[in-house]
């Protein structure tokens, strides 16, 4: 994948937000204004936001609770985010939830399920839908290590292989399962070598390092739009934090905690583009001050935002009456393609589209 300077310093800048993002998370549920569990991608961004880099307009993602940096990359905005941890009326969910559990098709996102490994089984849904079309887009999903260990991973790789389907499986191995750590789960020395049992191909890839995440994603990603099936890469990364902030993680060595630390991705990919002469002292502050920037606006957005509306706690329980296609695709006219658009008053779900407007939706930035 030919990356110019400009892609570099985006790279470098979802890197940065992602991370101060989740400070910010971290720091308001300390704070008691986030309710239930924060769960962080610390150590994950070289490959969550690497992974998403690859792809392409039309694709979509199905993520797990540590890819923010992929929400981020294919546009979801900050705000969105920030009211979404927030549990505000305007969020994605309008206040039903306090968790990453949000997807937006216009930006091909699928909602993950919290049960890790469930949501393959409805990636392969997707790809089979885009094989059926014939069109020419794939989908990335990923999972965890442990969710490797579970029935709906296995059941996802054989459907995908059997059926040929359009998708890359990304394992983002961070060393535990909660508080089981890999040598413990497996006895194999990479998961990648499960891939041929499916009869596709596999390759793991230092997780930590965003550029070999890019290549290897890549490569899978061009194997898979050939039409000759799914792959998978390994990134093997850590999880410096707990499996959520109310896990102190003491389970973890000090010393291994110590080895990842000095393996961050960031600093790690600033000390690259720096030698490269790439990232100067200028553009560094620049990033620094909007990313700052971005930050405070998207929590003072969602601190300033409205609570949920009690009256519409029923609304979306179950899905109407009639046929639902997705607004703005060319197969809209299609009853059986499903979202936002309601064909009985040709009209989108009044709430979910004012909270959409309220929030904002934003682009990938390329203006750094």
């Amino acid at each position: 994948m030919g990356l110019e300077r400009a892609d570099l310093l985006q790279i470098y800048y979802f890197m940065r937000l992602t991370r101060a993002m989740e400070d910010r998370t971290r720091t308001l549920f300390l704070q008691g204004r986030v309710v239930g569990g924060v769960y962080t991608a610390q150590g994950h961004e070289a490959t969550s936001v690497g992974a998403a880099m690859t792809l392409r307009d039309g694709d979509c993602i199905v993520p797990q609770h540590r890819d923010l940096g992929m929400h981020l990359v294919r546009g979801s905005s900050p705000r969105a985010v920030m009211c979404q941890w927030l549990a505000r009326g305007n969020s994605p969910t309008l206040g039903r939830d306090g968790q990453a559990h949000i997807g937006d098709m216009q930006h091909g996102i699928v909602p993950m399920i919290s049960m890790l490994g469930e949501s393959l089984p409805v990636a392969c849904g997707v790809a089979l839908t885009m094989k059926m079309r014939k069109r020419s887009t794939i989908v990335l999903a990923t999972c965890g290590d442990g969710a490797t260990n579970t029935g709906p991973f296995h059941e996802a790789l054989n459907f995908a292989s059997v059926q040929k389907l359009p998708i890359v499986f990304v394992i983002e191995n961070n060393g535990y399962a909660y508080s089981t750590p890999t040598y413990k789960q497996f006895a194999i020395q990479n998961l990648s070598e499960r891939a041929p049992a499916y009869g596709m191909p596999g390759e793991s890839v230092d997780g930590n390092d965003v550029l070999a995440v890019i290549e290897a994603v890549g490569r899978a990603g061009e194997h898979v739009r050939s039409g000759k099936g799914p792959a998978l890469v390994e990134c093997k990364t850590f999880r410096v934090r707990g499996h959520s902030e109310a896990d102190k993680a003491d389970y973890v060595p000090k010393e291994l905690r110590e080895e990842w630390l000095a393996k961050d991705p960031i600093v790690r990919f600033e000390k690259y583009l720096t030698k490269q002469h790439i990232l100067t002292d200028a553009n560094k502050a620049d990033i620094e001050t909007k990313v700052k920037a971005t930050v405070n606006d998207a929590v003072s957005f969602a601190e300033q935002s409205p609570p949920p509306d009690g009256e519409t706690v029923a609304d979306y329980v179950f899905a109407p009456d009639g046929p639902i296609a997705i607004v703005g695709e060319p197969d809209a006219e299609d009853p059986r393609y499903v979202n936002a658009l309601d064909r009985r008053t040709g009209q989108p779900f009044s709430t979910i589209r004012k909270a959409e407007e309220v929030v904002g939706r934003r682009g990938v930035q390329s203006d750094i």
